[in-house]
């Protein structure tokens, strides 16, 4: 039986990284130099060929997953994970956004922990503030908003569906494209008022960026159009300025 130490030193290291939202750019430097090192990278969906450019001398393995689409199930990449770090020196899990948010991270942390493989995470850029900047509409604002809520309804098979909405200034809905209505009627059903600013965001930091502007009443009637990946923020703060 082979001891604990020695089976330490037979596996590599796995970094969790944050690619960020999607231009190549946003990436930290860390991460950047990281990806340049790395033996083998396994990357997300939302990961672009921009992106991957950073590591070309990495094998590279998609696993991606992307709602109401056909993907890798998250038990088959904790496995492959495991599997590479017992193969390669630095394993890369690229993740779109920050792996803390959204990401799974949890998941793959208690796979490769359990394996006594050491694990790094690095953050990204999260798409809700990169959203912001992107749009130039500040999430907080003196006097109309100092609360910020980042929420999803996709939730993961066998549990049940999230039917409350966080009760914050400024709300945050990650791939929402498809809940549009849903979370629309909800927020009407709170009473929040028809006029309520809704900035959506499709592709956010990517060349193909799209910003379109509603109000919540007119949110209602659902979004037409959008392919990529969807935020929806809705709160005063995203106002207009005049």
């Amino acid at each position: 039986m082979t001891s604990p130490s020695a089976a330490q030193k037979t596996t590599g290291k796995v970094i969790l990284l944050g690619a960020g939202p999607g231009a190549a750019d946003l990436i930290t430097v860390r991460g950047a130099r990281l990806l340049s090192a790395a033996d083998v990278v396994l990357y997300d969906a939302l990961v672009t060929e921009e992106m991957l450019a950073l590591c070309p001398q990495a094998e590279k393995i998609p696993v991606g997953k992307r709602s109401g689409q056909r993907s890798t199930a998250q038990d088959v990449i904790n496995r492959k994970l495991v599997e590479c770090a017992r193969k390669y020196k630095l394993v890369v899990r690229l993740k779109g956004g920050d792996p803390m948010m959204f990401g799974r991270a949890d998941e793959e942390l208690r796979a490769l922990e359990a394996e006594g493989i050491e694990v790094e995470i690095v953050p990204g850029v999260t798409a809700a503030l990169a959203a912001a900047a992107s749009s130039k509409q500040p999430l907080t604002k003196r006097g109309v908003a100092r609360s910020v809520a980042f929420f999803t309804s996709a939730t993961a098979p066998g549990h049940p569906e999230h039917t409350t909405l966080p009760d914050c200034d400024t709300l945050i809905q990650y791939m929402g494209g498809k809940e549009a209505i849903t979370t629309a009627q909800r927020l009407l059903a709170q009473g929040r008022s028809p006029s309520l600013p809704v900035l959506v965001i499709e592709n956010c930091s990517r060349a193909n960026e799209r910003i379109l502007r509603f109000q919540l009443g007119e949110l209602e009637k659902g979004l037409a159009g959008c392919h990529g990946p969807v935020l929806v923020m809705f709160g005063e703060a995203l106002a207009a300025r005049g």
